[in-house]
This record gives C-alpha cells, sequence and structure tokens, in this order.
C-alpha cells in the first residue's frame, strides 16, 4: 500500500507539472476559409445561450434485463460493488475551467424537440474534420437518421461558441455495425463513433480553427497522467481532472468486455464521449473515451471507457476515407 501511495502521489504530481506545460496540439493557421456555411448559419441562429443551457445529456438506454438465478445460502462476505469505488478508493477531484478549444460538446434535438448534449473532442485527420465521442451519443445519426440540429460547438463554455459551431455532414456518423448489432450493453466495447463535420459558419474547416488531438490504439489499459474532460450535462463550463486509467474487467454479463477504469468525482450525465487525454508531442492524444461499461458508469465517481484498438483504428479508417457507414439492420 505506501509503495502504491507513492506512486499515486508521483502520478498527480507529474500530471499537474504536465497539465500546467502542456498546451492543446494548435491549430494549423494557414488554411484559408472556403464560402460561408449556410447550415452552419442556421445552426448558430438556432442555438442561442438558453437553449445550449437548457440541453438535456443524452437519455440512457434502459437496463439490460438480466436472467434469474437459484438462490443460494447466505454469504458472508461483503460482495465487491458491480459499478463504482472500491472501500476506501482515493478518488481524484474535478474543476471547472473553460476548456480547450479541441474539446466540445455535441448539441441536437431528440425526436421530441428536447435539446440534447454530449461531450466529444476532435482528432487529427486527413481532411481536418473528424471528431470522436461515445456510440451511445451518436448512433441515432448513422446513415441516412434526420440531423435534427446536430452540430459540434469546440470549448463551449458560459454560453458562448467561440469558434463558432460545425454541422456534421450528412451521412457522416460513423459507429461499429458491432454496436448496432449488439445494442448499448452487449455492445458495450464497442462504445464509440467519430462524426464527419462541415465547416462552420466561415468556412473555416475544424481542425484549422482549434487544433486537434491525437488518437492512439492499442496502447493497453493502464496509463498515467491522464487529464480527463468532460461536459455535465445543463453545467456552463467543462469538468477536468487528472487520475490515471486500469483495466477492468465486467462482472456484469450484460455488458461484456474488458475496459478502461478511472477515479475522477463529478462526471455525470452529459460527459459521456468525454476524452481522456495524455501529453502527447506538442499538445495532448486521446487514449478512451467517457463510455462503454453500463454506458460510463453509474456513479459520478468512476468512469470507463471502451478498449481502443484495432476496431477503432477500422472506424476512423472508414471515416476519413468516406466508406459507407455503418446502419442499424432494416
Amino acid at each position: 500500500m505506501v509503495r502504491r501511495t507513492r506512486l499515486i502521489s508521483r502520478a498527480t504530481a507529474a500530471a499537474t507539472t504536465l497539465l500546467l506545460t502542456t498546451g492543446p496540439v494548435p491549430a494549423a493557421g494557414a488554411a484559408t476559409p472556403g464560402p460561408a456555411n449556410p447550415t452552419a448559419k442556421r445552426l448558430n441562429a438556432y442555438w442561442t445561450p438558453a437553449r445550449m443551457a437548457a440541453a438535456l445529456p443524452a437519455p440512457a438506454p434502459p437496463t439490460a434485463p438480466t436472467a434469474p438465478t437459484a438462490p443460494t445460502a447466505p454469504s458472508t462476505a461483503a460482495a465487491a460493488p458491480a459499478d463504482g469505488p472500491r472501500p476506501g478508493e482515493f478518488i481524484p477531484s474535478s474543476r471547472s475551467f473553460d476548456g480547450i478549444p479541441p474539446v466540445g460538446t455535441f448539441f441536437w434535438t431528440d425526436a421530441g424537440g428536447t435539446g440534447r448534449t454530449c461531450s466529444a473532442s476532435v482528432v487529427h485527420s486527413p481532411d481536418h474534420d473528424l471528431v470522436l465521442s461515445a456510440g451511445h451519443c451518436l448512433k441515432g445519426y448513422s446513415g441516412t437518421a434526420p440531423e435534427r440540429n446536430l452540430g459540434f460547438v469546440p470549448q463551449y463554455h458560459d454560453g458562448l461558441k467561440p469558434f463558432g459551431i460545425f454541422p456534421v455532414r450528412s451521412n457522416g456518423v460513423y459507429v461499429p455495425q458491432e454496436y448496432y448489432d449488439k445494442g448499448e450493453h452487449a455492445g458495450a466495447a464497442y462504445d464509440f463513433g467519430f462524426a464527419v463535420t462541415e465547416p462552420n459558419q466561415d468556412g473555416e474547416r475544424l481542425e484549422d480553427a482549434v487544433g486537434a488531438v491525437r488518437l492512439l490504439t492499442g496502447t493497453g489499459w493502464f496509463h498515467a497522467p491522464v487529464r480527463m474532460i468532460g461536459y455535465p450535462g445543463g453545467a456552463p463550463k467543462p469538468l477536468e481532472c487528472l487520475s490515471w486509467t486500469t483495466w477492468w474487467a465486467s462482472d456484469d454479463p450484460a455488458d461484456p468486455g474488458t475496459f478502461e477504469r478511472i477515479a475522477c468525482d463529478g462526471f455525470v450525465g452529459g460527459t459521456s464521449g468525454g476524452p481522456m487525454l495524455v501529453p502527447w508531442p506538442g499538445g495532448w492524444a486521446v487514449i478512451g473515451i467517457i463510455g462503454g461499461y453500463h454506458t460510463g458508469g453509474n456513479t459520478p465517481q468512476i468512469s470507463y471507457s471502451a478498449s481502443f484498438g484495432s476496431a477503432t483504428r477500422d472506424l476512423y479508417d472508414a471515416a476519413t476515407t468516406g466508406a459507407p457507414p455503418a446502419a442499424p439492420a432494416s
């Protein structure tokens, strides 16, 4: 325990130093904006500060049913929690701040007209137009699904859109086919997705305007330090927290798989899709997003991510090459 505590203290100190000395990946800056985008102009007018502030987190999927089990003799041993902090576990605190340019939030209206929101981050791509979020946030928009005012606002805070709003391209949402086929629970290991954006109202491409983080895959479950950022629904500013990720094997048959697990306080609904970032030359790289096991966790203290491996890289390749996106089975 002493050795673990010292390691955690050193990791936390290193994380604090890196947070103070490492900034976001700089925007390209030299790109010439294209023509004004009328779709972005319409969305910019629609998403007023009041509407953005009133947007609710994406609705959580229904809990997966579990098969009944035969009664057993009472046990004297205390059962470990299926989700949430362990007894005595240290939970790093989070803080509210104005955000960083490559991290922001999606806004859209659901079928009933209610404003919704989910966190996301800009990842580097050849066309400078790609956003990463959770599959359970984006799955309703693949294929020919209606956009319903869907747009991405980088570094949203205090009702402001510092870089405008970037519409999501028609047929531009990529979610793994496995996630559609298995559903949010059985497909929890595939809870990630990409959205291809259009330029903002001034004709700027997303990455040219705000920079990007690098997508890392196949790096395992253990990372330190990790900077996690997310937008709680209804909050005027995002949260950030410095922590570390560990390996988590699901103990819930309804949500099978192995996931990254991270302790950070205050990450409630709306933070789904928020990135887990590690320092990278010139800025940050993303190694996970809030989602996966129990669509990101059932408590504000513990969050999860689907493991980024070959399926994530294949989906990125599909999104960046213009391959037809997956869609629910008809």
